[in-house]
């Protein structure tokens, strides 16, 4: 039997077409809450596009996440897709609360600082997927309101 470990999406593979092309194995498990952290940006020099998602630990956030079942072989996928072999990001374990109570998670982080802005059209995909996902409305409706880069800012 192959093991099969949990990733919590936070930003873009909360969106379940997206996933499904990622990381086709890998079923939806549910959602939740990553308690205790918050999501930010950061990497500015490292995106083509602006700065990128990560969380960060934060006791009075949380960030909504959706959970998929991910085998190994997947797991490399997107390991590819998330850039971790080249040190952009890093995989961290988390804890996530869900209606059925916490599990544990993988998620990835942005192995660079915090700060810098997104752009406006990463944000949009980030909002889009989290609508998709089931996120609250408000939840959402914070992504597209979130400052964001104008195309001809120079980098921060």
């Amino acid at each position: 039997m192959t093991s099969v470990a949990l990733y919590a999406a936070y930003a873009s593979n909360m969106d379940p077409a997206q996933m499904a092309q990622r990381a086709p194995h890998s079923p939806l498990r549910g959602t939740g809450w990553l308690q205790g952290w918050r999501l930010t940006f950061g990497g500015q020099d490292v995106g083509w596009d602006g700065a990128l998602a990560t969380v960060v630990e934060d006791p009075d956030e949380q960030v909504f996440v959706v959970l998929y079942d991910v085998p190994s072989w997947d797991e490399q996928e997107l390991d590819a897709w998330e850039g971790a072999e080249l040190g952009v990001y890093r995989k961290i374990r988390v804890r996530v609360q869900t209606l059925d109570g916490d599990v544990l998670c993988w998620t990835y982080v942005l192995d660079d600082y915090e700060g810098g802005l997104p752009s406006a059209r990463y944000l949009g995909i980030l909002a889009d997927a989290a609508e998709a996902a089931g996120a609250p409305d408000d939840y959402v409706k914070e992504l597209r309101n979130r400052p964001c880069k104008s195309l001809g800012d120079p980098p921060l």
